[in-house]
């Protein structure tokens, strides 16, 4: 398959580029910064500069062109303010969802939070509350479009080691994920079509990965678990 990564030198994005690369697929990372492309190059993924907070339409239309499936990894980062929540983690998304759309793509994976689709906590920081707004709000629009989505809501994230055990329900996530473990989850949610209109909670647990998308998999279809 042709993968199209939006926000390609994230932590997640690099990790899911190099899974996909080794298994054989071909991947293209969307960058902002043209000074990350080296890293991408490196990684074995095409870079491709396209700023979702600034492209129009047409120019996400052409950086797709050819693709089999996107996923949006996109992110405003740690440091920005509620503002940028809005451009990036809800108005990006729904820029490349509505792009994908118009360029015949039909898979689109989202990552998305922890927290996403109920109120933010009374004690939420303003900041941490945008941010749950938008992920909400771009989750919800992603489910209203007429493609083969898969939405991923992964609890609090670490750069420890890959555990390789999840839980992936549809029950709100808690506790912790590390970035590995997600971007395994993400390859393989890519390579299951039948994960497609789930919403999927993440933290680390206790079932393999590819069990754990089998299952949710198996869930969608009404066929027994194995």
């Amino acid at each position: 398959m042709k993968i199209v990564i939006a926000g390609g030198h994230g932590r997640i994005a690099r990790r899911l580029g190099r899974l996909l690369t080794v298994r054989g697929d071909s991947v293209v990372g969307l960058i902002r910064n043209p000074a990350h492309g080296d890293d991408l190059s490196h990684d074995g993924i095409r870079p491709v500069v396209c700023d979702l907070e600034a492209a129009s339409s047409a120019d996400v239309v052409a950086a797709l062109s050819g693709a089999d499936a996107v996923v949006f990894a996109a992110g405003a980062g740690p440091g920005s303010g509620a503002a940028r929540k809005y451009t990036v983690d809800h108005q990006a998304a729904v820029l490349l969802a509505e792009a994908a759309g118009q360029a015949g793509i039909r898979r689109y994976v989202m990552v998305s939070t922890r927290g996403a689709g109920s109120p933010p906590p009374a004690h939420a920081d303003e900041v941490w509350t945008a941010y749950v707004h938008a992920k909400t709000a771009a989750d919800d629009h992603v489910m209203a479009q007429d493609l083969d989505w898969t939405i991923l809501r992964p609890a609090a994230l670490t750069d420890d080691p890959g555990t390789g055990g999840v839980r992936l329900t549809a029950e709100r996530s808690v506790g912790q994920v590390t970035r590995d473990d997600v971007a395994e989850v993400l390859a393989a949610l890519l390579a299951t079509p039948a994960t497609a209109g789930l919403v999927l909670e993440l933290a680390q647990g206790p079932d393999p990965v590819s069990r754990a998308v089998a299952r949710a998999a198996d869930n969608r279809t009404g066929e027994p678990c194995r």
